[in-house]
């Protein structure tokens, strides 16, 4: 019970209690255990709850408060030592709003502009304190409470990049060292993996491993760890002058040989911060570590002391928190699902959470030996991320909710939709497969919904709910398509028994309403009368606008192993039709630049099969083309040997036909930029492609400039190719496809 305070209501001091006992114990296993159970959001909003509550009621604003404290108490595994000064926290902005009016209380305070201001990325890490005297590196020690922490000094000198002693001459007789300790992205999985093996609980992500590597009781264990530190600051600095900026003491402490980032920016104003934080929202992914957000600093020191701090942050400096990738969810179950080529895929199957702005139900885990690797059991508490706001990833387990219940995956030996004794095909391979290609309903559905994507026929309308549709049983009758060699013989007679199906069937997702009760259905070809719906009618339009799609289309929607759209173009250009490409031998497929054996070899296997072949004829008498035209003459090769990457988004040109319109006319498109690519076409939104083909000096051209490259050459754009201000970042067109993918297991 919340003890009474005069002139505050009872729902308000009891949910402040609540409030204050949750988020203290989360600080605890979090600066303490190492362990937290709660996501970084669900923390951040208790505390913004708390700081709302002593607002509106000053008097729960006590030294007790979690709003009054930085940090956590300290560990008892280590010697607690006092800071020179106080490790204060810092506040948090979650909008350009709360950015803005911290600007407008700091220009109150000093009665000025306080810019300029220093925007630099904050590491998702373990605080650290380093102090050197006349140089040499005397104590390492954690935030702590901000006023004593634990001496991890010997940890500390096993840190690749912090210095035992500091360069030059000119240093300070005392200098204490604000900084970052983190593990690398490239090295959390790979520390999992040697846990999990040593029959050890891994860690929950990037931040926790720091943490756990630096306070090992073994300094051996942490110097074996790819521990990294990035220092953001001083406290202490005696004997020689202070530079003026912040800006300045970095360099000074990059001079000193300590590390620091090359990421952080000074700049003017508001719409300056808010451009580095847009810009690092795009490119969150970039640097080696997980970031959280941004800080800004105002950069003149002097304004500095004169905004000096609250009881536990600075009033000079602030956090811009992006909206948390990783949240904490139940795993509610592990299932497989069948693909295209029959590989067998486990996914987590979850509480359904919100994450970067989606509701994510479902999550891969790849293959077996990764549901080990990140050893999750079925029941866990575990850490979801969407990184990039795309696929949902399981990044790992919160070993410290466990409570017995949780049970390990085991693997199927049957297929789930067709009971064919599973099996890998080859002794190298990794997956297991269900080898019953012809027959096994959940193959040949994935199989219809490849064919129909994008990156095949691009039949519009024929998605993943269609597919399903199609080739679901329909008793007492069988399904419209029984195999891909259907697809091009379907009438809208064959379509109108699919009036409706059921949402678990078509999508995986739950089959009725949480709130009702009642089943979700999905209405497909027929209306309730029976007569054709639109659905029907667009489906024929658009199966008929497939059948003209250019060769390389063609191989792609069969589903040969390892033919993807770069290989099924260069065979495409190459030998010019069906017929050839499977008339071919092994040695004269692998010839192929970008075919090679292991495509050569798929390519024959696949069509060794007599069903394999009934789909090219039925495709063929059903009119679909088999054949592209050759090239008249080499006066339309106006790219020829060169390589183009297309990003953004054009007006005159999807993607694809911007792609196939390069190669025709012999030039050769790639997916990233490099110093071989010749030009970067860059439509609305072009990103990071943009910045690195500037940064490599790769000529950029927009859609005019494009078209005239195809008409006539590199000679009729050299004007034209001059670099411009990037524009917005560019987002992945296929987010949503893959979010569907992702979710469906």
């Amino acid at each position: 019970m919340a003890a009474d305070v005069e002139g505050v209501p009872v729902g308000a001091l009891e949910r402040h209690a609540e409030l204050a006992e949750l988020a203290d114990e989360a600080n605890w296993r979090y600066y303490v255990l190492d362990q937290p159970t709660v996501s970084d959001g669900e923390y951040d909003a208790w505390m913004r709850e708390l700081r709302e509550l002593e607002e509106a009621h000053p008097s729960l604003r006590t030294p007790d408060s979690p709003t009054q404290k930085v940090g956590a108490p300290i560990s008892t595994d280590f010697t607690p030592v006092q800071h020179l000064r106080r490790l204060e926290s810092l506040d948090n902005a979650f909008n350009p709003a709360d950015l803005a009016g911290w600007q407008a209380r700091a220009e109150r305070l000093l009665e000025a502009d306080p810019g300029p201001y220093l925007c630099e990325l904050k590491i998702d890490g373990l605080a650290i304190a380093l102090v050197y005297e006349k140089g040499r590196l005397v104590r390492g020690a954690t935030r702590g409470d901000g006023r004593i922490g634990d001496d991890v000094t010997a940890n500390v000198r096993t840190i690749e990049g912090i210095p035992h002693r500091l360069a030059g001459d000119n240093v300070p007789d005392v200098v204490e060292v604000r900084g970052e300790v983190f593990f690398p992205v490239s090295g959390f999985e790979k520390l999992n993996e040697q846990l999990v093996a040593a029959g050890k609980a891994p860690f929950a992500n990037p931040r926790n491993s720091a943490a756990g590597s630096l306070r090992q009781k073994d300094p051996r264990i942490t110097a074996q760890r790819e521990l990294r530190m990035i220092a953001h600051g001083v406290g202490t600095w005696e004997g020689t002058p202070l530079p003026k900026t912040q800006s300045a003491v970095y360099e000074k402490l990059r001079e000193f040989g300590l590390p620091i980032s090359d990421m952080y920016k000074v700049v003017g104003s508001l719409t300056e911060i808010d451009e580095f934080i847009e810009y690092y929202r795009q490119h969150r992914h970039d640097p080696a570590y997980e970031i959280d957000g941004v800080v800004v600093k105002i950069d003149k020191i002097e304004l500095q002391r004169q905004l000096g701090s609250t009881s536990r942050a600075p009033r000079w400096a602030i956090a811009f928190k992006y909206p948390p990738e990783e949240v904490n969810t139940k795993l509610l179950d592990i299932q497989v699902g069948i693909g295209r080529t029959g590989r067998v895929t486990p996914y987590g199957v979850m509480k359904p959470i919100v994450v970067a702005g989606s509701t994510v139900e479902r999550a891969t885990l790849h293959n077996a030996s990764e549901v080990a690797r990140k050893a999750v059991l079925i029941g866990d508490t575990v850490v979801l991320r969407k990184a990039g706001d795309v696929i949902p990833e399981i990044v790992g387990p919160v070993v410290a909710l466990r409570d017995g219940s949780e049970r390990e995956f085991v693997m199927p030996t049957h297929c789930p939709e067709c009971g064919t004794e599973l099996r890998r095909m080859r002794e190298a391979d990794v997956d297991i497969r269900c080898p019953n290609a012809r027959s096994c309903p959940a193959q040949l559905r994935e199989r219809i919904f490849f064919a129909a994507g994008r990156g095949a026929f691009d039949i519009e309308g024929l998605g993943y709910v269609a597919a399903t549709a199609l080739t679901a049983p329909l008793p007492p009758q069988e399904p419209p398509v029984r195999t891909e060699a259907d697809l091009f013989d379907l009438t809208i007679e064959r379509l109108l028994p699919i009036k409706s199906v059921v949402r678990d069937q078509a999508t995986g997702l739950p089959k009725t309403d949480p709130e009702t009760g009642e089943p979700k259905i999905v209405t497909f070809f027929a209306n309730m009368s029976g007569e054709p719906s639109k659905n029907a009618e667009h489906m024929m339009r658009e199966l008929e606008k497939a059948k003209s799609q250019p060769l390389w289309r063609v191989l792609v929607a069969l589903s040969i192993r390892h033919v993807g759209p770069t290989a099924a173009q260069a065979l495409a250009s190459s030998l010019l039709s069906l017929d050839r490409v499977f008339g071919a031998s092994e040695e004269e497929l692998a010839a192929v630049e970008g075919v090679g054996p292991t495509i050569a070899a798929s390519i024959k296997e696949w069509y060794a099969e007599d069903w394999h072949r009934e789909i090219v004829e039925r495709w063929r008498a059903a009119g679909v083309r088999m054949e592209d035209e050759p090239p008249v003459g080499q006066g339309v090769q106006t790219l020829a040997g060169l390589t183009l990457v297309v990003t953004g988004t054009l007006v005159g040109f999807t993607r694809d036909e911007a792609g196939e319109a390069i190669q025709s006319r012999g030039g050769k498109v790639t997916s990233s930029v490099s110093k071989k690519t010749d030009f970067l076409v860059a439509g609305e939104n072009a990103g990071s492609k943009y910045d690195k083909a500037s940064k490599l000096g790769v000529p950029i051209l927009d859609e005019a400039a494009f078209q005239a490259l195809l008409d006539h050459g590199p000679q009729a754009v050299a004007p034209a190719a001059a670099q411009e201000e990037p524009p917005e970042p560019e987002e992945s067109p296929r987010a949503e496809e893959y979010e569907e993918a992702a979710q469906q297991g």
